[in-house]
């Protein structure tokens, strides 16, 4: 069983799929699959590959593919496919932890463990004060 993270790089997509990077990168470029710059690394060219709904759809078609088994990604789960619905905050929590650095996703964790969600929540001004 293959296991993707919801972003990877070029390099550990390949990888994981046991293909070259630059089939990879050709996947990206064909299917206009979307990415994001890494920060910190010169040049722009270094990307993070979204793992979402259409990548796992296309590599499940891909021929050398076919006898591994693609796991369902976390926010996949419960949703009816092809209908997402944006304006759901599970949905739009889920969209900005996607853009935190490794550092801030770090940090939140270690709060987290610490303070506890009700805490964070009412650091939010929405959790119950009582």
């Amino acid at each position: 069983m293959i296991t993707l993270q919801s972003k990877m790089t070029t390099d550990e997509l390949a990888e994981c799929l046991g293909m070259t990077k630059q089939t990879i990168n050709r996947w990206v470029r064909e299917q206009k699959w979307r990415t994001e710059k890494i920060p910190g690394v010169k040049g722009g060219r270094a990307r993070l590959i979204h793992i979402n709904q259409q990548v796992c759809e296309y590599l499940t078609n891909v021929p050398a593919l076919r006898h591994h088994t693609m796991p369902l990604l976390a926010n996949d789960v419960g949703h009816e496919y092809g209908v997402v619905d944006v304006n759901t905050p599970l949905h739009q929590i889920y969209q900005i932890l996607q853009k935190l650095t490794p550092t801030e996703q770090q940090q939140l964790n270690v709060f987290l463990a610490r303070e506890g969600i009700r805490v964070f929540l009412n650091r939010l001004g929405i959790g119950d004060e009582s």
